[in-house]
């Protein structure tokens, strides 16, 4: 009996070492979006953080797993649970008023609308 918690103890806390590499690497993501999108370079700014993000989190699979496939799996549905609950949370921090002004317009396209030069 007391393997069987040992073996319940490790996948829980191999679950919550995926929650902690997904939510470093989808909030890292996010962040890295809200800071490359004004900045001056910001291909240096998305490539830097991939790489970093991805060191990071294989890594940190490569070391919660120790070698077993049990273990990485436990991981891996960590960070998947990472990415939804990182979805959640920055759900409503960019309007999709804000999206369409950052492009150059002002106002949203009506879909109704009919272009000049083009047949309805």
């Amino acid at each position: 009996m007391n393997e069987l918690w040992m073996l319940a103890l490790v996948m829980i806390l191999a679950l919550l070492a995926g929650v902690l590499l997904g939510a470093v690497f989808f909030g890292g993501l996010w962040w890295t979006v809200q800071r490359g999108v004004s900045s001056s370079c910001p291909a240096a700014w998305f490539l830097g953080s991939f790489v970093l993000r991805m060191g990071i989190v294989l890594a940190g699979f490569h070391f919660v797993s120790g070698g077993r496939g049990d273990r990485l799996l436990a991981c891996l549905l960590g960070f998947i649970i990472a990415r939804f609950l990182v979805i959640w949370w920055t759900r409503g921090s960019v309007s999709p008023r804000r999206c369409v002004a950052s492009l150059g317009e002002t106002r949203p396209r009506d879909a109704d609308a009919k272009e000049p030069g083009h047949a309805a």
